[in-house]
C-alpha cells in the first residue's frame, strides 16, 4: 500500500490564504526550497484539488518559474500530477490527469509502493484526512500573523485528532510540524 502525504503552509494564526487570498506571506529561502525539493523527490505523484492545480498549472510551465526556480520548475512540469475535480473537463499541464472521486484516490493509494504527496488543497486534504486516507500531515508554521484569511482547516464537524511525529524548526523561523493521524 502506497502513502499520501500533505504539505501545507500556515501563518501562526492559522491561515492558510491572507484576507482577499493573499499568498505573499510565506516565508521562502533556500533552506525551505532545499526541503521543497527533498519532498517531490520522494512523491511519485502529486495531488492536487482543482483550484491548487490550476494556481500550480498556471506557474510552473511558465517563463518566470523556469527563471525565479529552475530547479523545482524542472520536476514539477515532469512528474505525474492528478487533480480531484468534478467540474474540471480536463488536464492540459505535461503529465496530469483528473479524477473525479476519493474513491479513485484510495485506489491509487492502494497500489504498492505509491507515495503521494498533496500541496495545497486544503478542501480535498480535509476530505481526505476524514476518509482515513491522508497517511502524514506536513505544516510549515510561517512566523507571520495574518489576522485573518481561509482557515487551514475546516471540516464537517467531527474532530480529527493527529499525532505528533516531529518539529523541525527552521533558520527563518518557520517550523516544520509532522503530524499522523491518531489511533482511535
Amino acid at each position: 500500500m502506497g502513502k499520501i502525504a500533505l504539505f501545507m503552509v500556515t501563518s501562526l494564526d492559522g491561515f492558510y490564504e491572507g484576507p482577499g487570498g493573499a499568498f505573499d506571506w510565506p516565508l521562502v529561502d533556500e533552506e525551505f526550497d532545499e526541503f521543497g525539493l527533498a519532498q517531490l523527490a520522494e512523491a511519485d505523484t502529486l495531488l492536487f484539488g482543482r483550484v491548487t492545480y490550476e494556481g500550480m498549472a498556471a506557474y510552473w510551465p511558465s517563463p518566470a518559474a523556469q527563471r525565479d526556480d529552475p530547479a523545482t520548475a524542472a520536476v514539477m512540469n515532469v512528474i505525474p500530477k492528478v487533480v480531484v475535480s468534478r467540474t474540471l473537463g480536463r488536464a492540459d499541464w505535461a503529465g496530469s490527469r483528473v479524477v473525479r472521486s476519493l474513491e479513485e484516490v484510495a485506489e491509487l493509494r492502494a497500489e504498492p509502493g505509491r507515495r503521494i504527496v498533496v500541496f495545497g488543497s486544503s478542501a480535498l486534504c480535509v476530505g481526505l484526512l476524514e476518509r482515513g486516507l491522508l497517511d502524514e500531515v506536513r505544516v510549515m508554521v510561517n512566523p507571520v500573523v495574518l489576522g485573518g484569511g481561509r482557515s487551514l482547516f475546516t471540516t464537517a464537524g467531527d474532530r480529527i485528532r493527529l499525532e505528533l511525529l516531529e518539529a523541525r524548526p527552521f533558520a527563518s523561523g518557520n517550523v516544520l510540524l509532522t503530524y499522523r493521524p491518531a489511533a482511535d
